[in-house]
């Protein structure tokens, strides 16, 4: 089994001023009853500022057999998340790779997104796959949020986990409004309270289309929820 190293991030005092994102909210186990338990899963991680740590925290949550594949896109320039990858990889028990164009998805496997392009998830029969993207330049971010959730809006046979974490900026807020269009999603906030940077799930619950706002130690729980 791998070494577990979990570094809990330190809770930061909620203001008035921005009570309405400020709150923690974690269901219980009860599900809508739209949501389809026995549906295939996909987990879509966006994440920026203070994110390397808020991942180890959430993948050290999940367990080594988790039904579902993980896709991140981590605001990271090129050359840096191979070695996020690698020692997320040795932190947790789920594999944690970076993700490669052209293969294809795995349960118990977090792909995250190379610094410098960006990743669309495709369906090909049932087979789920990883397009990289070193072209397009009409994203703030690249990686982006954006175009890695309005991509999977596209896998209506499955159930998607749309996660938005610490980060500067709005990024994840369009594609969610993407996703949500196809009606079977569920989307995590983490709270104001855990957030290193507040702005992409502020951006995101702003959206009023999240389903939980969690500190970022409860999101690994909030996601199996649904699985």
């Amino acid at each position: 089994m791998k070494q577990k190293i979990i570094k809990p991030l330190e809770g930061k005092k909620t203001t008035n001023k921005d009570k309405r994102y400020s709150k923690i909210e974690l269901k219980g186990s009860n599900i809508d009853s739209n949501w389809n338990l026995s549906k295939n899963k996909i987990v879509l991680i966006g994440t920026s500022t203070g994110g390397p740590s808020a991942l180890q925290t959430v993948l050290s949550g999940l367990p080594e057999k988790i039904a579902a594949s993980i896709v991140i896109v981590q605001h990271m320039p090129s050359g840096f998340t191979k070695s996020l990858a690698n020692r997320l990889n040795s932190l947790t028990n789920i594999t944690v790779k970076e993700a490669e164009n052209g293969e294809v998805l795995q349960n118990g496997t977090a792909y995250i997104t190379p610094g410098g392009c960006h990743l669309r998830i495709k369906q090909s029969g049932r087979k789920i796959l990883v397009e990289l993207d070193h072209i397009t330049k009409s994203f703030t971010h690249c990686p982006s949020v954006d175009l890695m959730f309005a991509s999977a809006s596209n896998l209506l046979e499955y159930g998607k986990i749309a996660v938005v974490m610490t980060g500067m900026g709005s990024d994840g807020s369009k594609g969610l409004i993407t996703l949500k269009k196809t009606g079977h999603v569920k989307a995590i906030a983490e709270s104001k309270e855990s957030c290193i940077v507040y702005g992409m799930p502020k951006a995101a619950i702003a959206t009023e289309l999240i389903d939980d706002i969690v500190n970022v130690e409860h999101i690994a729980k909030t996601i199996l929820k649904y699985l």
